[in-house]
């Protein structure tokens, strides 16, 4: 009965620190709210695509961080990218107490923010953009970011089910200006066709935290790094082998 009891306890104990491990990984911290960098900038009814937006955006009734919004509106980068684990950016950490919403993203970039990266995944969906403030609050497909969902290419059943352990790279409207086949259009008929609906990529983009989820809406997903923007995207077709170190067989989704 004493050994019963006792297993009883450790089992319950072991469940208790997965629901709180989880907790802590997609969860925000508690913080006090930081206006001192949020501003407020209508957006203008005349902006009518991207190409009228500024890269700080603007929105109608909500403040928004500047700095984060100039990130994420990146357009091209001459940077060489540096292959990468997947766990590379599942193992960033969060920025440390001092980091505050609107303010200086140095800490960030201490972090790796704003580094050319190359990462090697399954992408399991290509989800549609919304309004944003870093899009000026535009909803056409042409003028919003795609949200893709990735997984860890170790995983030998990749599926929408590990969401909670995915990371996320975006496709913007601003590269999409040079670079139009990034976009969900392209990208979901290859995730569709793909064995299991798990489609091998290689991903190169910006290293980026998006400290808006951070802060208020934390998303299913291990962490709030993600490639973002994305420059290029390669996929690996059916039947081939492709390497994270190589370029043999990897066809670029501009093709």
């Amino acid at each position: 009965m004493k050994r019963k009891l006792i297993v009883i306890v450790l089992v319950l104990f072991a469940l208790t620190s997965i629901g709180d491990a989880q907790r802590r990984r997609h969860s925000p911290r508690t913080r006090p709210p930081a206006a001192q960098g949020t501003v407020n900038i209508p957006c203008d009814p005349d902006i009518t695509k991207i190409e009228d937006c500024s890269d700080v955006g603007c929105s109608n009734g909500r403040a928004f961080d500047p700095n984060l919004n100039k990130q994420k509106n990146i357009q091209t980068s001459s940077g060489t990218p540096t292959d990468k684990d997947f766990s590379f950016l599942a193992d960033r950490p969060d920025p440390g107490n001092d980091f505050v919403e609107g303010g200086s993203r140095d800490a960030l970039t201490a972090l790796g923010e704003g580094q050319m990266i190359r990462v090697v995944a399954f992408a399991v969906d290509v989800r549609r953009g919304s309004k944003e403030s870093c899009n000026c609050g535009l909803s056409r497909a042409r003028d919003t970011d795609n949200h893709i969902v990735l997984i860890d290419p170790a995983n030998g059943s990749p599926s929408l089910a590990d969401e909670g352990d995915s990371e996320t790279a975006e496709f913007t409207p601003r590269v999409r200006l040079d670079h139009p086949n990034l976009s969900r259009a392209k990208l979901r008929p290859l995730i569709l066709a793909a064995s299991r609906r798990a489609l091998k990529v290689r991903v190169t983009g910006l290293q980026m935290f998006d400290s808006y989820h951070f802060f208020h809406q934390p998303l299913t997903r291990h962490n709030d790094w993600e490639i973002h923007p994305v420059f290029q995207l390669e996929y690996c077709p059916r039947r081939k082998h492709c390497e994270a170190g190589s370029d043999a067989n990897w066809v670029n989704i501009e093709q």
